[in-house]
């Protein structure tokens, strides 16, 4: 079902956009190799899923790629359902084939920084740098060569660790290299991997994961699809400090209006937890999913 146009402005021209209908549910699974045996077991328990929208790694293992027949089954298990392909472009990732194992001796180029803390193998990136945009943009390209709907773009928040000056963080901090805010170039980049997606499938979905705040640029909100938001009201099983949740929301609010798609993606384990995440997400009538931290599997959503 598409929604009637909406006029909004992008780059400071009007444009008419169909905005799309949220779907009722999705699935988020990114390993798909635990998540099943073998690929062909992975076809048959997303395509009989129920979900609406399913985001997938864009390969199903290191070794192994989505072809556009395997995509074709999971789509027609559900009329309208759309299959997005997940995509890290605000950080690198060394099990992936972009990856070269000279970075790991010392001869990184200059856009490769320092390793994640939190996530071992994952680097960040110095995201609007020319090589590492190329690099990325190809990604995109196979993606869409596969026969994915779209892209699902993570640490597009990537901004942040550039906004962070010992403990506080500077909002709208401008950055040298480009001359203009590192939210800016965000934006700027989200919207490069938009056109390089909808190049190959003028309907392609862009939709980031996190990285609210990019939502006060207009241009931003003109080009994706929707939005992913996780752990809105919970983390873990501990309930998100108001102030947490009433900042996101104050951002969400305006792609609300629009009528994109959010969709929401909590980590609890215990159903108390469970309950408060789904009941504090269908108050704002979002579409949720209460999932493992790791993506290994369908676990439940809804609106």
């Amino acid at each position: 079902m598409i929604r009637p146009l909406l006029l909004c402005i992008s780059t400071g021209l009007l444009a008419a956009l169909p905005l799309r209908a949220a779907p009722d549910s999705f699935a988020y699974v990114l390993q798909a190799d635990s998540f099943a045996t073998d690929k062909a077991a992975a076809i048959r328990q997303l395509e009989t899923s129920g979900r609406d929208w399913i985001v997938l790694d864009s390969r199903f293992d290191n070794e192994t790629a989505w072809e556009p027949a395997d995509l074709g089954e999971i789509r027609a298990g559900k009329k309208g359902r759309k299959v997005i392909a997940y995509i890290s472009i605000g950080e690198a990732e060394d099990y992936r084939s972009y990856w070269d194992e000279k970075w790991n001796h010392g001869a990184k180029p200059a856009w490769l920084l320092g390793e994640n803390p939190h996530w071992k193998g994952n680097f960040r990136v110095a995201y609007w740098h020319p090589e590492w945009q190329a690099i990325m943009l190809k990604v995109v390209d196979g993606a869409m060569a596969a026969g994915f709907d779209g892209v699902y773009l993570d640490i597009v928040d990537g901004f942040e660790a550039f906004e962070k000056d010992g403990t506080r963080f500077i909002d709208d901090r401008p950055n040298p290299a480009t001359r203009q805010s590192y939210r800016r170039d965000m934006v700027d980049w989200v919207k490069r991997v938009a056109a390089q997606a909808r190049a190959k499938n003028p309907a392609a979905l862009v939709v980031p994961q996190n990285g609210s705040q990019l939502l006060a640029h207009p241009d931003f909100v003109a080009t994706i699809s929707g939005v992913g938001i996780e752990d809105l009201f919970t983390e873990d099983d501990r309930k998100q400090p108001a102030s947490h949740s009433d900042y996101v929301l104050g951002f969400l609010k305006v792609l609300q209006e629009t009528g994109k798609p959010v969709l929401v993606i909590e980590y609890p384990e215990r159903e108390k937890s469970m309950t408060f995440a789904r009941e504090s997400n269908q108050r704002a009538r979002f579409t949720w999913l209460i999932t493992d931290r790791d993506l290994k599997t369908l676990g439940t959503s809804g609106r």
